[in-house]
């Protein structure tokens, strides 16, 4: 009696050891990968949409994987859904073993079992339907083998089987994960920056910013985030710059993420074509077509630009969701509060109201057409002048570039640049550099510069020096 007491005290042990393992792995070091998911996927209270979303094979799998990713939202409520689905998974699998195989060998096919669907879940692109569809296919075959009979067990299987077909659909999909998965922390930190940008909790993703930045998407946030500061001359080269592609993202690339991304930082320039063009791309790639994210961003852009009939659209479906019911009521058209209207009307100063033909990828005209229609748009003008300086158009920049209003440092270096170019050491110039914004301070420091590069590898100086160097 005490041996058999021992045995089912080590079971628990066993799984509560794999729930806290999987808590505190997703929780603490992979948290991400589940909260982007709430963004790709939107969960709506109606019964004519539910019916015709979730028919068919896969229904429950289905309903029930969206049902529990709106929530995922919240840092611990992922975390906390995928380690009990693992934990039966482990579960179902040790008692599945244990029909026709010992205690030991039954737990370590459990705990390979485990480490499979953990493995999965990591992946970059996976939906929870599919490890709730596993784990409702292992129900079945435990339900089955729960009769005693061998006859009754032989018959029930294969029905199981065949009702988990209808209920629970494939447990598997190529577009969403590997059949066997690997975790990517630098690929988490990725994710991270991207749904702190859509909360826009720029601190945050800074924070998170502060390794090395070994993705160009990466480095775009990063460059977007400091935008949003206010910091973006201060902090633009505190990382290296793959020339500009770490100021703007291809809206129409082949890859979701680079799209989904690419739109951030024309939303809050306020070039709403292309934001728009951005957020209804990135919706068809996402698993459902939806996206509440790229919904909100619709609803969003739409407002600014004073379409009001197509962000009710948008923002009617997000009504009838239990986590953005609130937002979208409160949005709607004549329920704006005074600070909601004040906001709205404060980005439609930014609108460039006039056709500018060019292409999506002419991005000094883009941002020369956002100046033309508000001369006050500081960020603009900010992604004006460093992308004059990543693709080290000097002229350029020198026309951009105004003394006393664009204070940076990394501005004055450019100009100091600019300067020398000019001049060099001609006895003919009479240059003051202050008249340029250029202080006394900084001349020294190109002096010091031209004996010490590698003390200043965060200076436009040893950018513009060695930036193109094969």
């Amino acid at each position: 009696m005490n041996e058999f007491f021992m045995k089912v005290s080590k079971d628990k042990y066993f799984i509560v050891a794999a729930f806290l393992a999987a808590f505190a792995f997703f929780a603490l070091a992979y948290p991400y990968h589940l909260m982007r998911r709430e963004q790709l996927t939107l969960f709506i209270y109606d019964l004519p949409h539910i019916i015709r979303t979730y028919g068919g094979p896969g229904c429950f799998s289905g309903f029930l994987g969206d049902f529990a990713e709106q929530f995922f939202c919240f840092r611990a409520a992922g975390p906390l859904v995928v380690s009990l689905l693992l934990t039966a998974i482990g579960v179902l699998s040790y008692k599945i073993c244990r029909s026709f195989a010992g205690r030991k060998l039954s737990f370590i096919i459990a705990l390979l079992v485990y480490a499979w669907s953990f493995l999965r879940e990591t992946e970059t692109i996976f939906v929870t339907r599919y490890t709730i569809a596993f784990a409702g296919y292992l129900l079945c075959i435990y339900a089955a083998l729960s009769f005693r009979k061998p006859v009754i067990r032989f018959c029930a299987l294969p029905l199981f089987l065949l009702l988990g077909v209808g209920l629970f659909g494939s447990p598997y999909h190529k577009d969403y994960g590997k059949l066997i998965g690997k975790p990517d922390f630098e690929y988490e930190k990725l994710i991270g920056m991207d749904v702190e940008t859509a909360r826009e909790n720029w601190d945050k993703v800074l924070d998170i910013s502060k390794s090395n930045l070994l993705y160009n998407e990466a480095c775009y946030l990063h460059n977007l985030a400091a935008a949003m500061k206010g910091q973006l001359g201060d902090r633009l080269l505190s990382h290296p710059q793959n020339g500009a592609d770490g100021l703007f993202l291809m809206v129409n690339e082949v890859t979701p993420f680079s799209n989904g991304a690419a739109g951030e930082v024309w939303y809050h320039l306020g070039n709403m074509t292309l934001a728009d063009q951005s957020a209804m791309v990135s919706m068809q790639f996402s698993p459902k077509h939806t996206g509440a994210r790229y919904i909100r961003r619709l609803a969003m852009i739409n407002l600014i630009s004073g379409e009001y009939a197509a962000a009710e659209k948008y923002l009617k479906m997000l009504s009838k969701s239990l986590i953005y019911h609130k937002w979208a009521c409160g949005m709607m058209p004549g329920y704006q509060d005074a600070e909601t209207s004040a906001y709205l009307e404060s980005r439609r100063a930014d609108l460039v109201r006039n056709d500018i033909v060019s292409s999506s990828n002419d991005y000094r005209q883009l941002l020369r057409g956002l100046l033309d229609a508000n001369p006050g748009n500081r960020m603009a003008k900010e992604y004006l002048l460093c992308y004059d300086l990543l693709t080290c158009d000097i002229e350029s920049f020198m026309e951009d570039y105004t003394p006393g209003e664009d204070n940076s440092n990394l501005y004055q270096e450019a100009a100091l640049v600019w300067l020398n170019i000019k001049y060099g050491n001609s006895p003919e110039a009479d240059v003051n550099p202050e008249s340029y914004g250029i202080k006394e301070e900084t001349v020294r420091r190109l002096m010091s510069f031209y004996r010490y590069p590698e003390k200043y590898k965060n200076t436009y100086w040893y950018y513009y020096t060695y930036a193109f160097d094969e």
